[in-house]
């Protein structure tokens, strides 16, 4: 049958970004349909608008401790409104550029009609495959009240008018932690109300961390443990009630409490593609019930990260044109990930909780950034390196706090994906004095800590006399 397309993707976001602009490369005939804007959520309502602001915040809270002087909280600023105007530089002078080899459908919703066709606008398109890359979108808990109040989210927080003299974030997860952050460092009185026992790591108990300790040294109240029941205003405050019989008051609420999806306009079950309250359903190939159609990134529900989105649509791509006996499980790749707070947090691979759960033996290697030469130096003594490895190297896993552990964590991505180990973390040369040297330092310790073996001894002592 001929088609109209090689292929269709709804969606450009991260994912949908990458199958369209290599595809396209690669010669195929695409369409690439955005109901909103080109660069989705990512560019233009989370990651680098946040980032903006955490950079913008720092600068702020830096210079208003090194003048040693109450700043007022730059509340009329135009902070917003610059980088707005960044955002669509970035995404109309920038961004579309890379789509001068695809047809774009901007501004139109996308129907499944069958597993090949789509109706987009008044027109009706089909193509050999499909990929749906949707995305997320903010979960509003039903807290009794909530439809009563003019929330926030990621989706509108970036276009308010002023900063809050107030505001309580519902959530501790990446975006609640940055924002929580980032406003207060521009002068908003924050609490963050969190049902799991510490923010970051949902259940697990133990693993509180330096993170949490500085967002409550810089003056943000943590609370953890507790759910919300109701929510009013009055008087234009409002009021949040929690299980624990508190009351938390505030000028704003930003709700950073998870992420949901809503697939009512595509009507997958016109393409016989099931999908579920957690997402689409795919196979290891990102593949959907219906085979030619692909669901990369977030809409399937796994690693719900811009990152992992992007990778997924490559990985999308790649095994819908290759044998079954060569595609590859996108669920085998590691997925490292940061929240880009001060200090930032970074992880890769399996946390100390799932090695327990999994009663895997482990040691744990720990290099504390208070210890090293450069970072004394350079005044970031706040920070860690622990890596969880083996007596034969392995390495299970990373946690990484403080400057630099975004970059950093993608060497221990890479180390564990490929089994690279940590003996061969010791003959690596690092850059020196970066923060990515305490990765070596921690080499060195896992090797160190083998010495404490009297046959190694004996054995090194007898190498030492014998050979020349």
């Amino acid at each position: 049958m001929r088609y109209d397309y090689d292929a269709a993707v709804i969606g450009l976001g991260p994912a949908g970004m990458a199958v369209s602009i290599m595809g396209s490369e690669m010669g195929l005939k695409i369409a690439a349909i955005e109901k909103n804007k080109i660069g989705g959520e990512c560019m233009n309502i989370g990651c680098i608008p946040s980032k903006a602001l955490l950079r913008y915040s720092k600068r702020f809270y830096s210079s208003s401790k090194f003048l040693n002087s109450d700043s007022s909280s730059p509340e009329n600023c135009t902070i917003f409104d610059d980088m707005q105007k960044h955002i669509d530089f970035i995404r109309d002078k920038k961004t579309l550029n890379m789509f001068d080899k695809t047809d774009l459908y901007l501004g139109e919703n996308a129907t499944f009609k069958d597993r090949h066709t789509l109706i987009v606008g008044d027109k009706t398109i089909s193509a050999n495959k499909i990929f749906i890359c949707t995305g997320s979108a903010p979960f509003v808990p039903p807290i009794k009240g909530i439809e009563d109040i003019d929330i926030l989210t990621n989706e509108n927080i970036f276009s308010i008018d002023r900063l809050p003299k107030s505001m309580i974030i519902l959530g501790g997860g990446a975006i609640g932690c940055e924002m929580a952050q980032a406003f207060s460092r521009l002068g908003t009185t924050i609490t963050i109300a969190h049902m799991d026992p510490n923010l970051l790591y949902g259940k697990n108990k133990n693993s509180k961390n330096i993170m949490e300790d500085e967002l409550i040294a810089e003056g943000i109240r943590v609370i953890n443990s507790v759910k919300a029941t109701e929510i009013k205003k009055e008087n234009n405050v409002i009021r949040l009630y929690l299980d624990n019989n508190e009351i938390l008051e505030g000028e704003r609420i930003l709700i950073a409490a998870g992420r949901k999806f809503d697939f009512d306009k595509l009507q997958l079950d016109n393409a016989q593609v099931k999908y579920e309250k957690t997402g689409i359903i795919v196979d290891p190939f990102l593949r959907t019930t219906a085979k030619n159609i692909y669901a990369p990134g977030d809409c399937n529900g796994h690693f719900l990260l811009s990152h992992a989105a992007m990778h997924q649509g490559m990985m999308a791509l790649i095994n819908s044109m290759t044998p079954s006996l060569f595609k590859k499980d996108f669920r085998k790749f590691i997925v490292p990930w940061t929240v880009f707070t001060e200090p930032a947090v970074s992880l890769a691979g399996m946390s100390e909780y799932e090695l327990k759960e999994k009663k895997i033996k482990y040691e744990v290697i720990s290099m504390k950034y208070a210890d090293y030469g450069a970072a004394i130096a350079e005044e970031i003594p706040v920070g860690s390196v622990d890596i969880y490895t083996n007596t034969f190297g392995r390495i299970f896993g990373a946690r990484i706090i403080g400057e630099g552990s975004g970059e950093m964590i993608n060497e221990i991505a890479l180390c564990i994906q490929k089994n690279i180990r940590m003996y061969n973390l010791l003959f690596l040369q690092h850059s020196f004095p970066t923060m990515s040297f305490l990765i070596k330092r921690a080499a060195e310790q896992w090797a160190m800590n083998r010495m404490n073996s009297s046959l190694i001894k004996k054995m090194a002592k007898w190498a030492f006399r014998r050979f020349y």
